[in-house]
């Protein structure tokens, strides 16, 4: 299935069904190392029955997905230290056929592309309002780009230049790594080709909300490493979520409070919900292009107004995390 010079890095922490489905997406591949994040349904024990190296991730420290690849990267290339290309994939996703053979010939054509990826697609969209907006998400435009997902693939030179993944870092580790390949002169793309699928089993709003959460704590941290030079769609994000999932909240309270005194501010403090409902018909007319019906698109327009509150709520995890010295554990949604 790859040629030589190609190995796949697939991390997991209970994924039971999804694991045996990535694993046997992939077989025909020589170099293959699953790691392992502290799993107890028997994953580490049916890896290595396919004959794949097994990488049980110690602790302490905590598990995170970068520790993960990066151990993963470290097994590969002292079994095989001539591996030029590294694709890593998550443990809930299955690789297409062809896609590894696709990336390595874009990686061959530039020498100064770091890694690749394509379309990553939901296994069940119509399954739930969340896994079609995941769907979504991961289409990404076509092209040049500043940063991959997590299932991608890499130039073994450009992960050796920047040290691999952040280990400390719990979410959003792709982007810092990429931002700090591309200050060395790498560069990213996402090819026309099918890369992944993706199985979300997001079937409940509380799972939604730790995933928005989630993507809210990586830009707020991505943004405090990086200050000016992180990415603009992190330092978008950290802007948006403040804005809408903090100042206006904010605002609506200290209106109301003061309309104790004067109900003119208690008039005024209706405005911030009028706002807020704009915002939902203008983001679920955007939304009409990706969704079946007018139903969905609104309630998809309304989870993105609301995305904006579990977003804060991760950027004031992260600050009071960092405030009080304590380290954060991986936020699942599972």
């Amino acid at each position: 299935m790859s040629g030589p010079g190609i190995g796949v890095v697939v991390i997991g922490r209970n994924e039971g069904e999804r694991l045996k489905a990535s694993l046997a997406s992939l077989r025909g591949i020589d170099h293959i190392v699953y790691v392992d994040s502290g799993s107890t349904d028997g994953s580490q024990d049916y890896a290595r029955a396919q004959g794949v190296q097994v990488i049980g991730l110690p602790v302490p420290p905590k598990f995170t997905a970068a520790r993960a690849r990066n151990a993963g990267i470290e097994a590969l290339l002292k079994a095989a230290p001539n591996l030029t290309k590294i694709q890593f994939v998550d443990g809930d996703c299955t690789v297409e056929p062809g896609w590894i053979e696709t990336a390595s010939a874009a990686l061959n054509t530039d020498s100064r592309l770091g890694g690749v990826f394509g379309r990553r697609r939901e296994v069940a969209p119509d399954r739930s309002l969340y896994n079609r907006i995941c769907d979504v998400e991961w289409n990404v435009p076509i092209g040049p780009t500043l940063a991959t997902g997590g299932d991608a693939m890499f130039r073994v030179d450009a992960l050796k230049a920047v040290s691999g993944y952040d280990p400390s870092l719990i979410a959003g580790e792709e982007p810092d790594m990429c931002l700090r390949m591309g200050r060395q002169g790498w560069r990213f793309a996402r090819i026309d080709a099918p890369m992944t699928r993706h199985d979300a089993q997001i079937l409940r709003f509380d799972q939604w909300w730790r995933r928005a959460k989630r993507a809210g704590f990586a830009a707020a941290s991505h943004v405090a490493r990086h200050g000016k030079g992180s990415l603009p769609g992190d330092i978008g994000q950290v802007k948006r979520m403040i804005a809408w999932g903090g100042v206006l909240p904010l605002l609506f309270l200290i209106l109301l409070l003061l309309g104790l005194a004067d109900h003119r501010f208690a008039l005024a403090a209706l405005l911030v919900p009028l706002l807020l409902v704009a915002q939902w018909l203008r983001l679920s007319l955007g939304e009409r292009r990706n969704m079946p019906n007018l139903s969905l698109a609104f309630k998809a327009g309304g989870l993105r107004v609301i995305h904006q509150f579990a977003a804060m709520a991760g950027l004031l995890s992260y600050w009071a995390g960092r405030m009080l010295g304590r380290d954060r554990g991986i936020i699942e949604y599972r």
